[in-house]
């Protein structure tokens, strides 16, 4: 895999959209960042997971995934080897990393956030 394939299927997800970061791909659902290219140059795509998730694919394919450096990486952000990778394995990577914004958009959505004083992605922006 490549960071063509990476953004051809990250761009396949129900609402996904590239935008830019820091000079760098990213992609996101409901205006939040899911995944990147950051780090394109290294050979690596980026994506956004829990520690636990991140966890899970490391210990799955530790030759394939590897945390992101520093504070990012021990909150979740997860480096993915993208010549190591297969479709399947990527596909999967990325739809969970997609899951993950798409929930917690959601619940920054809800009712409940909304009277905590959370504001939505689209607020944000604003």
């Amino acid at each position: 895999m490549n960071a063509s394939d990476f953004r051809r299927i990250a761009l396949s997800l129900e609402g996904a959209e590239e935008a830019s970061h820091m000079g760098a791909p990213d992609f996101r659902v409901g205006g939040r960042i899911f995944a990147t290219l950051a780090s394109e140059g290294k050979g690596y795509g980026n994506l956004m997971l829990t520690p636990e998730i991140q966890a899970a694919f490391i210990a799955d394919a530790p030759q394939v995934f590897l945390p992101v450096f520093g504070g990012w990486g021990r909150n979740g952000a997860t480096h993915i080897r993208l010549s190591e990778a297969d479709e399947d394995l990527l596909l999967g990577a990325l739809r969970a990393a997609w899951k993950l914004r798409v929930e917690k958009n959601q619940s920054l959505n809800s009712p409940a956030a909304r009277r905590r004083g959370a504001k939505s992605p689209s607020e944000k922006e604003r």
